[in-house]
């Protein structure tokens, strides 16, 4: 223990650049799922309506995408989007992406890693939503039916403000789980927080001071952390 509290291994936090190198990082995998939460929450919860749909035309197919999409594992997604992604929609990304954006995130692969994390979470959530809004008691819907509200009414001011509720701690446990697995874009080049890391503890980064492996990985846990709790 009074190895991982030795001040010596910390003093690579506060030389040269070393810490604004690792937030830099940080920052992407931030933005990244930023974006990743947002559209899975809204193909989540279109997948979960379509899901329980009586219409058996739109309830199969769209349970057989989550089904598919949410047993694969999540680094298998996204290693394969990032080579099947087709290069025209590369270049519209590209092309889509504002310039205030990091560079890490104008690169093509980035389309890959974001539509993987979209996939894999929205298939997630389609499920937690779903069991959200069918553990309501079936006289909610029969009581708006008898009020003349349309299905799309007993939805949108009867159902989901109730079904919502119910799914929010499921709901943040797959978000602060995204949030954590967008370390996984690393596999593909992405330059976030993990490979920023590598490369503080293989140079020492504009600091000269060797960073420990150890304490460089429990500081960028601690981002996670603080950032999680928040959720």
């Amino acid at each position: 223990m009074s190895y991982i509290f030795d001040p010596d291994n910390w003093e690579w936090v506060v030389s040269g650049n070393n810490f604004r190198f690792l937030f830099e990082g940080f920052l992407v995998n931030l933005e990244i799922a930023l974006i990743g939460i947002a559209l899975s929450l809204i193909f989540g919860l279109l997948l979960a309506l379509m899901r329980i749909s009586k219409r058996w035309l739109i309830s199969f197919p769209a349970g057989v995408w989550v089904d598919v999409w949410r047993n694969l594992p999540l680094i298998l997604i996204i290693l394969y989007l990032a080579l099947a992604v087709p290069t025209s929609w590369r270049q519209a990304y590209i092309d889509a992406i504002p310039d205030f954006f990091p560079e890490a995130l104008q690169d093509e692969l980035v389309l890959g890693a974001l539509l993987g994390l979209i996939l894999y979470n929205s298939a997630v959530l389609c499920e937690i939503m779903r069991s959200g809004i069918l553990s309501l008691d079936r006289g909610q819907r029969e009581a708006a039916a008898s009020l003349g509200l349309t299905y799309v009414q007993q939805m949108r001011f009867v159902i989901l403000p109730q079904g919502l509720r119910r799914m929010v701690p499921a709901t943040v446990s797959q978000l602060i789980t995204l949030n954590k697995d967008t370390t996984l874009v690393s596999i593909i080049a992405i330059q976030e927080v993990m490979r920023h890391g590598r490369i503080v503890t293989s140079f020492g980064f504009f600091g000269g001071v060797q960073a420990p492996v150890l304490q460089v990985f429990i500081f960028i846990g601690l981002l996670f952390i603080a950032v999680n709790l928040a959720l």
